[in-house]
């Protein structure tokens, strides 16, 4: 595919996804070291779903499109890499939608993509293992698989606090368990609101 097709076809992809994109997600083209956007390589945050052990992780994603696009579907890889039975290691996921050979179609959009990555997250598919561990523990005690995942959405979520609230949410945490956890986020939301972190 010319370089030409394959720029005009992201182009209106990230048109699209300014227009209208889920809440609380991000996507936007890398930039290089001169200002000028990476179209070919986006970073994207995808939000943990309400009322799942994913709940308040921003779970950071890179996609990569290669010349072959939209012929070929792009590479996903989380960085760092999370703890789920159909994300490889590396970090890279495993997904029907993101195999040529199974659910690919080059009309789908990278919205569709991410919004399926966030249901995966949640649903994992036993039949197409990627990460052992993960899978291991999935099938064999559920109830431990998702401590495993709050644990980690924990973890992520501490991230993404800004400095200031780090310390004083550890401690309240300590003490008071996980109610002063989820008041806490209430005083990230707002932050990030006036930030714009959730816009694309």
């Amino acid at each position: 595919m010319s370089n030409g097709i394959l720029t005009s076809r992201l182009m209106e992809e990230r048109r699209l996804w300014r227009k209208d994109h889920p809440y609380g997600f991000y996507a936007r083209p890398q930039k290089n070291n001169d200002g000028s956007l990476n179209i070919r390589v986006w970073d994207v945050g995808i939000p943990g779903v309400k009322g799942t052990p994913w709940e308040y992780g921003l779970y950071k994603l890179t996609i990569s499109f290669s010349e072959d696009y939209p012929i070929k579907p792009p590479k996903c890889k989380f960085s760092p890499p999370l703890f789920h039975p159909n994300i490889y290691p590396s970090g890279t996921v495993c997904l029907s939608i993101l195999n040529e050979e199974e659910g690919w179609k080059p009309c789908i959009t990278v919205k569709q993509i991410v919004l399926g990555i966030q249901q995966l997250l949640n649903e994992p598919n036993p039949a197409s293992p990627a990460q052992a561990k993960a899978y291991e523990l999935f099938i064999k005690d559920k109830v431990e698989y998702e401590k495993q995942i709050r644990r980690q959405a924990r973890a992520n979520y501490m991230s993404l606090l800004p400095r200031r609230y780090r310390h004083v949410l550890q401690e309240s945490t300590r003490l008071t368990g996980k109610k002063s956890y989820y008041e806490e986020f209430k005083l990230f939301e707002e932050e990030k609101s006036v930030k714009g972190l959730s816009q694309g």
